[in-house]
């Protein structure tokens, strides 16, 4: 099956549990979030990579007011959750929401800290999402 470079591809690909990235056959440069044309030479001639899925830590930020769908999860002010970038082993870089970290206590979060990719399904049936997240790899 042919995917093109859509989000809802992504989107697909991180239903399957796969975190997929683009890379331009021309000039090897690797995207994430995935492009359909490449940035730095302008070829249309992209590929689907999956990534390792392991990296580091390269920022991030407790957010104690968030969106709806996370109140629902159960965070607040009270709860706060972490978001960060992680730079992929490949060079690239992505942000997601981070699991295993102490949002309460940013301090304890350092920048640096190996990360693997975490799936989180949501729902069930049509309804399911899955959203990517980090974790730390100890």
């Amino acid at each position: 099956m042919v995917h093109p470079f859509t989000a809802a591809s992504f989107n697909q690909f991180l239903g399957e549990h796969k975190l997929m990235a683009s890379r331009c056959t021309q000039c090897k440069q690797t995207f994430l979030p995935p492009r359909a044309i490449c940035p730095n030479c302008h070829s249309d001639q992209m590929e689907w990579v999956e990534t390792s899925g392991k990296g580091t830590l390269a920022a991030f930020t407790s957010v104690y007011v968030g969106p709806t769908f996370m109140n629902a999860e159960g965070f607040d002010r009270n709860n706060p959750y972490a978001t960060g970038i992680v730079e992929l082993d490949e060079g690239v870089k992505i942000s997601a929401r981070l699991t295993g970290v102490d949002a309460k206590n940013p301090a304890n979060i350092k920048i640096g800290t190996p990360m693997r990719v975490e799936f989180l399904d949501r729902g069930e049936g049509d309804a399911k999402q899955t959203f990517l997240a980090f974790t730390p790899a100890n």
